[in-house]
C-alpha cells in the first residue's frame, strides 16, 4: 500500500480533490469529517469538550462558533482542544488504514498534515495549491468568515510555498474543474504505476 497524504492550506480546493480521488476509487480518510462525527450529536469527545470548554456544546454537538471564540488567538485553550482531538483522530484514522489494508493506495486528508509533524506517517506528500487571489476569495465567501479570522487561520497554517517545497506531487487547483481531475487522475496512473514495478 501507498498512503498519500493530502494537504493544503485553507481554500485551496482540498476537499474538491479529495473528491476527486474518491470518484477514482481510492479511499479516503477525511480528518476533518472525523472531526465533525467526534463532535457532532452524541459524539465521543462532546464531554471531553464540554468539561474544559463549559458551554460549548449543546444537544446538536459542538456550538463551533462559541467554541471557536475561546480557541482562535488563544495558544493555550487550543492546545487543550488539540490535546483533547488529536489522538481520537489518530485513532480513527489507524482504523481506517486497518479497514482498507489490501488497497494498493490510500488517501489521508489531513489539512495541517504538516504543521502537526504528520508527514513522516505517510509515503508521498501531496500538496492542493492555487493563487493567493482565488484563495482569498474562496475563503473570505463562506458564510461567517471576516477578514480578522482568515488571518488568524493563515497564521496557524504553513505558507503555501513551504508546502510546496516539501510535497512529492502538487496539485494546481486555479484552472478548471476538468484541468484539477486531470492531474487528479495522472497523479493516480502514476503511482499506480509505480506499485506494478
Amino acid at each position: 500500500m501507498i498512503v498519500l497524504g493530502l494537504t493544503g492550506s485553507i481554500g485551496m480546493g482540498k476537499s474538491t480533490v479529495a473528491a476527486m480521488f474518491e470518484s477514482l476509487g481510492v479511499p479516503v480518510f477525511d480528518a476533518d469529517s472525523a472531526v465533525r462525527a467526534l463532535q457532532g450529536p452524541g459524539g465521543a469527545l462532546l464531554a471531553a469538550i464540554e468539561a474544559r470548554f463549559p458551554g460549548s456544546t449543546d444537544a446538536e454537538g459542538v456550538d463551533r462558533i462559541a467554541l471557536g471564540r475561546t480557541v482562535f488567538g488563544n495558544a493555550a485553550a487550543l492546545a487543550a482542544l488539540e490535546a483533547i482531538v488529536h489522538p481520537a483522530v489518530a485513532r480513527a484514522r489507524l482504523r481506517f488504514l486497518r479497514r482498507h489494508r489490501s488497497r494498493p493506495l490510500v488517501v489521508l486528508d489531513i489539512p495541517l498534515l504538516f504543521e502537526r509533524h504528520g508527514a513522516r506517517t505517510v509515503d508521498r506528500i501531496v500538496v492542493v495549491s492555487a493563487p493567493a487571489w482565488k484563495q482569498r476569495r474562496r475563503v473570505l465567501a463562506r458564510p461567517g468568515m471576516t477578514r480578522a479570522k482568515f488571518r488568524q487561520i493563515l497564521a496557524l497554517q504553513w505558507p503555501d510555498a513551504a508546502k510546496r517545497r516539501r510535497a512529492d506531487f502538487v496539485i494546481e487547483t486555479g484552472g478548471t474543474l476538468h484541468e484539477t481531475r486531470a492531474q487528479v487522475r495522472h497523479l493516480v496512473a502514476c503511482v499506480t504505476a509505480e506499485l506494478r514495478r
